[in-house]
């Protein structure tokens, strides 16, 4: 997919969400990036990713989560702090029109320390 086209898939409220969503295609070539995503990967190029395979920026650990979701169809959810800040991260991957695995979204959003838990019924 060309830049073109991926701006054809997102609806333009991505771009200015308040949370970082960064999309690799099944190569795991990393094809869009919003304002957010660009922002928090600012010190390894930002927008200038766009294009690069992910998996160079991941240990063998994360690459064999990443390539587990593509096999499977599987998403991938988990916390991390990072100079005190607590963020979400949930990944997940992406579907062509025939349902086939077609790539990675990575969703990343900050959450506070203490965060409510509600079950509803």
């Amino acid at each position: 997919m060309d830049k073109k086209e991926i701006e054809g898939i997102l609806p333009d409220w991505a771009m200015g969400v308040n949370c970082a969503i960064t999309v690799a295609d099944a190569d795991c070539r990393i094809i869009y990036m919003n304002e957010r995503s660009r922002e928090t990967f600012a010190g390894r190029g930002g927008a200038a990713l766009i294009g690069h395979n992910l998996l160079e920026y991941h240990n063998e650990r994360s690459i064999e989560i990443i390539k587990h979701m593509l096999a499977t169809g599987e998403s991938n959810c988990y916390t991390i702090e990072k100079k005190g800040v607590r963020k979400m991260i949930y990944q997940t991957p992406w579907r062509d029109a025939d349902g086939n695995v077609a790539g990675l979204v990575e969703i990343s959003m900050i959450i506070p320390e203490q965060m409510p838990h509600y079950v509803r019924e």
